[in-house]
């Protein structure tokens, strides 16, 4: 499952507060300061794929013609293109993979800034904030599915990535979070 911006700062405290109770990844400032170097790097994660998505998009545009002649599937095209471009720019399209390399990042940005200390190997540390994605996703990929039907249904028709959908959702996924006891 792709992280979505909505989705970004309740993954980034999740990651602090898993970090912080693992046991062997010592705190040197505040649990905040965490879960802003995890909200950074997933937020620079989730606009580049924001521009592979609009590059590829480009480019189907300038060849709409073509493809149309063909009988093509635009959402297979999409996907082809999208793999190529990843490939070529070494973006990570694999959710595994992605999710990996992201928890390196973390990891790595948090303890060159001084924030965290770990007395185990990296890996494990690094599992932490892997665990910490995955086990949010699971839990609460529920609650996006409510919240993108609500939307969906709703009176007004809005378009999902744009702002204006992405504050709609921010604002009734916290609202079911609230109503779970989760936030």
């Amino acid at each position: 499952m792709r992280i979505k911006n909505p989705h970004i700062p309740y993954v980034a405290r999740k990651i602090a507060i898993d970090m912080l109770n693992s046991g062997f990844i010592k705190f040197s400032g505040g649990i905040e300061s965490v879960a802003d170097v995890a909200n950074s790097v997933l937020l620079e994660n989730a606009q580049e794929e924001r521009a592979l998505d609009e590059r590829t998009n480009e480019l189907l545009e300038e060849n709409e013609d073509d493809m149309e002649s063909l009988g093509v599937d635009r959402r297979n095209i999409f996907w082809m293109v999208k793999r190529r471009l990843a490939e070529e720019s070494g973006f990570i399209l694999s959710h595994e993979d992605r999710y990996n390399a992201l928890s390196h990042a973390i990891l790595e940005l948090a303890w060159k800034k001084n924030l965290i200390d770990y007395s185990v190997s990296e890996n494990r540390a690094k599992n932490i904030i892997y665990q910490a994605i995955a086990d949010y996703l699971k839990n609460f990929e529920e609650i996006e599915d409510i919240v993108a039907d609500k939307i969906a249904n709703g009176t007004r028709k809005l378009i999902p990535g744009t702002d204006e959908y992405d504050l709609v959702f921010e604002k009734m996924y916290q609202d079911e979070l609230r109503k779970r006891g989760a936030y």
